[in-house]
């Protein structure tokens, strides 16, 4: 994908924390914050390097930062992740992972219109994406992610996108499916970091802009797309 950090979502895709795009929403989701008193240790972690990576630098940032900003020692830390590469790993797939469990919902029902299970998918995923308090769709191009470590992350990803594909070609069958698929993908992560460069919206505003995006892409002219949008609400 690429538009955004996406995450691909998904460009800059925020990431869907890890629970991306799980912990909640630190990261795809976004970290609370590690000054909030309610988390757990292993969250309080996840929202340090949340923070630290995104702001700092994923190279430029050691577990003992992290473990200084989560306020816990450095070998307290170990004791829920086995490193820097493990934390990562987790925000990431956390960015991911509740977009892909709902497409696999959507997807069960295989004679439910596909356009409103479509918009709902784009938008459950968009107000993922930027309704973290930090951007870890930045953190999609690492070289690091290419590792072994991140193959989850990297497999979910691509699940992800290919729920979308299955439902585009559902609302709109056409040639070259595969790049449309990519066009589509791309247009939800990269609307979501475009949103986020710019701010002064909501992360429900984003998502049904994005969401309306997609189905327009989709080929939906204005009177499908209402009515995919009223019955798309009901679904999220």
């Amino acid at each position: 994908m690429s538009a955004t950090s996406r995450p691909t979502a998904r460009t800059a895709r925020t990431p869907r924390t890890a629970t991306t795009r799980g912990t909640g929403r630190v990261g795809r989701p976004r970290a609370q914050g590690p000054s909030d008193s309610g988390l757990a240790p292993r969250d309080q972690v996840l929202a340090a390097a949340a923070e630290l990576f995104t702001r700092d630098g994923y190279a430029a940032t050691t577990t003992r930062a992290v473990a200084e900003r989560a306020g816990m020692r450095q070998a307290s830390m170990y004791h829920y992740f086995a490193g820097k590469e493990d934390i990562l790993a987790t925000l990431l797939e956390s960015t991911v992972e509740p977009s892909l469990a709902f497409a696999t919902g959507l997807l069960a029902d295989p004679d439910a219109d596909p356009a409103p299970r479509l918009w709902a998918l784009a938008a459950r995923d968009a107000e993922l994406l930027f309704g973290g308090l930090y951007n870890l769709g930045a953190l999609y191009q690492l070289p690091e992610v290419r590792g072994e470590r991140f193959a989850g992350f990297r497999g979910a990803r691509e699940a992800l996108k290919a729920a979308y594909g299955r439902l585009l070609a559902l609302v709109d069958p056409g040639a070259d499916a595969a790049l449309r698929t990519d066009l589509l993908f791309g247009l939800v992560e990269g609307g979501v970091a475009v949103a986020r460069e710019h701010g002064g919206r909501s992360a429900a505003q984003v998502a049904r802009a994005v969401a309306d995006a997609v189905l327009r892409l989709g080929g939906c002219g204005p009177e499908r797309l209402e009515a995919a949008r009223r019955e798309g609400e009901r679904l999220l």
